[in-house]
């Protein structure tokens, strides 16, 4: 069957002498896996379409449902050049890529998934924070995979905390939500937020990466919101995510 799909490249892999295998996220059938033939030559006409994070229009057969495609056309419609000119937008760009490599199904079509991504590359190219739009993901994820926190109410008793305002409250990763103060005690594990925290961690529950504004955060916020969400994902997600510890590296060395 031949497919015509607009996709971005989630995983850029070198097969063989001159081929490269991509598995690209696409808006009408998910993450497929596509071969490209003479890839990897200087004069190939595919060499750009087959770079990490290139969105394009690509033309590929298949011959069935879980089978590796072949790709017969494509073209470019954004290279993200600016993310691989930089290092850490780089090492964001590949988060992103690898968090939809590793947690999003074989050819499940979710447009909505795809918009998500392409609008967060978009973001990060565009100077907003590479962060932001990667807890937003993972959220996502999260919710996707059936692992959503509840940040509305006490997963012990049941009280109303969505409006935390300046208090700190306890999120318990082994709970899946947070805690009032009468029922902090039931996890002496959970992790002291800010008000500040609580609100973002919610709004990343329902965020649109297409409506994505300017956001200002404080150097201490963001420091609680990576522990929060890197607690999440390596408890729920047993997955050693290498551009994550790229992203750690750079960020030790900029300091």
């Amino acid at each position: 069957m031949l497919y015509r799909v607009q996709g971005i490249v989630i995983r850029s892999m070198d097969y063989g002498e001159g081929n490269k295998i991509l598995s690209i996220y696409t808006e009408p059938a998910g993450k497929v896996g596509v071969m490209v033939r003479g890839a990897k030559k200087t004069n190939s006409r595919y060499a750009a379409v087959a770079q990490l994070l290139t969105h394009g229009d690509f033309v590929f057969f298949k011959s069935g449902k879980g089978q590796l495609g072949t790709l017969n056309q494509a073209e470019l419609i954004d290279s993200h050049q600016k993310l691989r000119e930089d290092l850490i937008l780089a090492g964001y760009g590949a988060y992103l890529a690898e968090l939809y490599e590793k947690l999003m199904p074989e050819e499940e079509s979710s447009p909505m998934m795809f918009e998500q991504l392409k609008a967060g590359l978009e973001a990060i190219e565009s100077g907003k924070d590479g962060g932001v739009v990667a807890h937003a993901i993972e959220m996502k994820m999260l919710g996707l995979s059936g692992y959503m926190p509840q940040l509305e109410q006490c997963v012990s008793c049941g009280v109303n905390l969505a409006d935390s305002g300046s208090f700190s409250v306890a999120l318990s990763v082994q709970q899946g939500g947070v805690l009032c103060p009468r029922c902090r005690h039931t996890d002496p594990r959970a992790i002291m937020i800010t008000g500040a925290t609580h609100k973002l961690l919610r709004l990343f529950q329902k965020l649109d990466l297409r409506r994505l504004g300017t956001t200002e955060i404080k150097p201490a916020t963001k420091a609680e919101l990576k522990q929060c969400m890197r607690a999440f994902m390596d408890t729920f997600f047993d997955i050693r995510w290498k551009s994550r510890s790229y992203l750690d590296q750079m960020e030790k060395y900029l300091t």
